[in-house]
């Protein structure tokens, strides 16, 4: 999409919008690694997201300098500088939810190489999932700059935030049940409160979405009110 006359300043916000995405194909990896090492007791897959970690923390500071020169230069205004705006608070998002999935990994490998205790098992299916989806259509749309995704990503937030609920009653119930499961509990309830923490930052992305395109700053304002059909 140009945006004005001047080709080099296109193919310079082109190739921030690439390395977003490359970053957020990293961050995707990262959390999916976590949940499959978790699921599967792969201790390679549960290193690989560690790993991909410092990977994520680059490309962040990479964009950031990118950003700052360009913006430096360039000297944009208006759907120039909100782009710009929007991939500062972008790769922010992306590297905070990175740090949650190295800590889903983390917690993983906690979880099996630590004492042998009881193990409450919990289905983490659905809400990962949830999750997954609600990053990817964050980053789709940042890729079309189309704000259209952010209802759904609401929906789905609100979804996650429901399992991650119904998984603290059932962890509460194991601890009831049985003592020797606390540990182990609260091991689980950090892990599902960073898979919550994801779905904030994809959620916080879509926003940032609608403030690029629109001009809207939508942060803090209840879902019932939101209306991006309307300027």
């Amino acid at each position: 999409m140009n945006r004005h006359t001047s080709s080099q300043f296109d193919q310079e916000l082109e190739e921030i919008r690439t390395k977003i995405l490359r970053m957020g194909g990293q961050v995707e990896q990262m959390i999916k690694g976590a949940l499959v090492g978790f699921a599967t007791v792969n201790r390679d897959q549960l290193n690989g997201v560690l790993a991909l970690e410092k990977e994520v923390n680059d490309a962040e500071m990479e964009i950031d300098e990118i950003c700052n020169k360009v913006i430096a230069k360039r000297q944009p205004t208006a759907s120039d500088l909100r782009f710009l705006v929007a991939c500062l608070k972008m790769i922010r998002d992306l590297e905070r939810a990175g740090d949650e999935a190295e800590k889903m990994a983390r917690m993983a490998l906690h979880f099996y190489e630590g004492s042998p205790l009881p193990f409450p098992r919990i289905d983490f299916t659905a809400m990962s999932t949830h999750v997954t989806s609600m990053l990817h259509q964050s980053l789709d749309a940042f890729a079309r700059e189309d704000e259209s995704t952010l209802t759904n990503v609401i929906k789905e937030d609100k979804v996650v935030d429901e399992h991650f609920r119904n998984h603290i009653r059932l962890l509460i119930s194991y601890v009831l049940e049985d003592a020797r499961t606390i540990s182990r509990s609260i091991d689980m309830l950090f892990f599902a409160k960073a898979m919550e923490r994801i779905g904030d930052h994809s959620k916080n992305m879509a926003e940032h979405v609608v403030y690029m395109v629109r001009g809207r700053d939508i942060r803090h304002t209840e879902p019932e009110a939101l209306d991006i059909s309307k300027d």
